[in-house]
């Protein structure tokens, strides 16, 4: 169990760091935000409070001395500076190593951390402890308040590793508290269950902290008890007037004693409302509105406590899979019933096959979009990334992003992670000058890298925009045919002169630094991307800047294909990769003289003939089709014998055996059962200029 709830701690905590990260980042950018104060000393105390609940007292007692400095600058005794930002980035790292070590963690690294952090609350980049920050107004001293808080644990509160003494204990550090302990709900010695909690409590405050102050001392079991939080007195009233609250209103007020309870305990004696309607001082009418208002007030408490709660559920990423995966067999068992049924005049068996096919797209469809996750949670981790980097290269650079909302599979979302990491470096490094470079061309001396994502139909399109220098056209033709990628006397594009940096080994830096120059990275990103079915693309305008722009498909499990044959064989190509489909007939080839062309609305559009490049048995037949794809900026086609059709395909991987054949990204089990092999077309055409080099 312990094990459990350490578990759990660590995924809360790895969601907090992630979120803490991002408001220190904006925090930066606006030191006087004191929402984004708040949010960060929230999740420095969450973090610490249940890391002390579940036995994580290293971090606890490391993330205390963070959260202290961030309770001054929220009380306006400090101002956030560039220095506490980098600090308390610097502290998130190793609260982050803390939490993945499974050994001793490097102690002189916190203490470097928090000399640094007391350093600013001394005085050394601060303001001095217990003086308000220069500049700041002065503020009114702030007013007491009274709250009535009951606090009833649920009985099982003990095993979630909370003692409710110690949340009492810090109720006591903000004011004057009395305690009254309830022991209503112990049962007799023989019933009584020595691991729960039968107690509650009644607790009056006077504090000056104010109502946040109260709840975020029950932040950590708010799901795990009943609480009440009113404010009885706040501060404002004349202390010698003496409008106290009767014994009877305080009872009712409490819920410790309902109103028709005192009726019939009053019975003997007249009510205050009849009293006061036989006096004439109000009408029957205004004890009833009276009565109504409180009522109404106890409806709307008890509807919104039910609907208290958490709205998700958190769910093991691996059980998560194991869900995809069978809905994949479910999709494969599905097509074969439909196939199997087609063949039938069976009308009932026809109609139970269309209700499974419906409800099993339904199915699939809802279950892949439990696994999409918004790529801003990505897109946040880049701009920590680029402030180090900036600084590192001595560089003014601001990063923006859009679409944050985008939508992709979470699988393909934590594979591309590496190659954006990767693209960012170089636009850094590569693409944005120095700022007097900068300046000296006119330019801002910030430089800018813009990230965006987009839907663009099965496909996401993410884009990573500079406004540096741009790419160098000619020396990179010049790297390009030293290395023997090109011929000298090659007519190229600017996309296809631009597409050889992705060459492995190749590079135009000057020299090698730690962020770039070695020639290792745009080749292993393009790799990557290919693994992922992608395609990427560089567009650029010298000394203007460079747009790199990456297709990805929305998820990995499940795609939509074209199913072609060729002889005996089934084949499946990613119908994201077709845009048309033509014939090709034995006259054609014959004109071509074995160029492999064939003309496509006034265009010679090359061909690869897969019968020939998986020697496949059998005769051509005298009419073939030609499907025209698209990779990247170059259109190439496949040949085929038939082509039958779109095809729901189910992605199954070779094994290990097979991890290194060429041509093939997976492979499918269809309707009848045969397998077929899916096409991974960007490596087919790039194993044939390879060749024909």
């Amino acid at each position: 169990m312990k094990d459990v709830h350490a578990q759990a701690y660590r995924e809360e905590a790895y969601e907090l760091l992630s979120e803490l990260e991002s408001s220190l980042l904006e925090l930066e950018e606006n030191p006087e935000d004191i929402e984004l104060v708040g949010r960060v000393f929230r999740a420095m105390h969450t973090i610490k409070g249940s890391g002390a609940m579940f036995g994580f007292d290293e971090i606890a007692a490391f993330t205390h001395e963070v959260e202290t400095v961030f309770d001054r600058v929220r009380n306006g005794e400090m101002k956030v500076t560039k220095t506490l930002v980098t600090l308390t980035l610097d502290a998130r790292d190793q609260i982050r190593v803390m939490l993945d070590a499974t050994g001793p963690v490097d102690l002189h690294r916190s203490g470097a951390i928090i000399a640094g952090l007391r350093g600013l609350c001394e005085g050394k980049g601060g303001a001095a402890p217990g003086a308000p920050a220069k500049g700041a107004a002065k503020e009114a001293p702030a007013v007491e308040a009274t709250y009535r808080i009951r606090f009833a644990p649920a009985p099982e509160i003990f095993s979630r590793g909370t003692n409710p003494v110690h949340l009492l204990n810090e109720l006591r550090e903000l004011g004057r508290c009395t305690v009254f302990a309830q022991s209503t709900a112990v049962p007799l010695l023989g019933e009584i269950d020595a691991e729960s909690c039968h107690l509650f409590w009644d607790v009056v405050l006077t504090t000056d902290r104010g109502l946040e102050a109260i709840e975020e001392v029950f932040i950590f079991v708010e799901d795990d008890c009943t609480l009440k939080i009113d404010l009885i007195d706040d501060g404002a009233g004349d202390p010698e007037e003496g409008n106290h609250k009767m014994l009877g209103e305080i009872l009712v007020e409490r819920g410790d004693l309902s109103l028709d309870e005192m009726k019939s305990v009053l019975a003997s004696r007249k009510l205050l409302g009849e009293i006061l309607v036989e006096k004439g001082l109000v009408s029957p009418e205004t004890i009833a509105s009276a009565l109504a208002e409180q009522q109404h007030v106890k409806e709307v408490q008890k509807e919104r406590q039910s609907q208290e709660g958490s709205a998700s559920i958190r769910v093991p990423a691996h059980k998560l899979d194991l869900l995809v995966n069978l809905v994949g067999e479910l999709v494969t068992v599905q097509a074969r019933l439909s196939q199997t049924t087609a063949g039938r005049k069976d009308p009932e068996m026809k109609s139970i096959a269309e209700e499974v096919e419906r409800l099993t797209a339904e199915l699939r469809d809802n279950v892949l979009n439990i696994r999409m996750l918004p790529i801003g949670s990505t897109f946040s981790k880049f701009k920590r990334l680029v402030r180090d980097l900036s600084q590192e290269l001595g560089k003014e650079i601001e990063m923006t992003t859009e679409g944050a909302e985008t939508e992709l599979d979470k699988t393909v979302i934590e594979k591309l992670n590496d190659p954006l990491v990767h693209l960012i470096r170089n636009s850094i490094d590569h693409g944005i000058e120095a700022p007097e470079a900068r300046a000296a061309a006119g330019k801002p001396r910030q430089g800018k890298v813009h990230l965006a994502a987009r839907h663009s139909g099965d496909s996401v399109v993410i884009t990573i925009a500079d406004d540096g220098a741009g790419l160098d056209r000619e020396r990179i033709r010049g790297k390009a045919v030293e290395k023997g990628l090109i011929s000298p006397t090659a007519e190229l594009s600017d996309r296809e002169i631009f597409a050889q940096i992705f060459a492995p080994g190749f590079s135009t830096a000057q020299k090698v630094t730690s962020v770039s120059g070695r020639g290792v990275g745009m080749d292993v990103v393009k790799r990557a991307i290919d693994a992922l079915r992608g395609t990427i693309e560089i567009s650029s305008v010298r000394g203007r800047g460079a747009t790199i722009s990456v297709r990805i498909p929305l998820t990995l499990a499940i795609i939509e294909t074209l199913l072609v044959k060729i002889g005996s064989d089934r084949f499946l190509i990613p119908l994201s990769l077709v845009d048309e489909v033509v014939f090709l007939t034995r006259d054609q080839v014959e004109k071509s003289h074995g160029r492999n062309l064939v003309p496509v609305r006034g265009q010679l559009i090359p061909y690869l003939p897969l019968r020939q490049r998986f020697n496949v048995a059998g005769k051509r037949p005298d009419f073939e089709q030609v499907v025209i794809t698209r990779v990247g900026e170059t259109t190439v086609g496949v040949v085929v014998d038939h082509v039958i059709g779109e095809h729901q395909t189910v992605i199954k991987s070779l094994g290990h055996a097979y991890k290194d054949l060429e041509g093939v990204s997976g492979a499918t089990i269809l309707g009848d059962g045969a397998v077929a092999l899916i096409l991974d077309i960007p490596q087919l055409v790039r194993q044939v200029e390879l060749e024909g080099q």
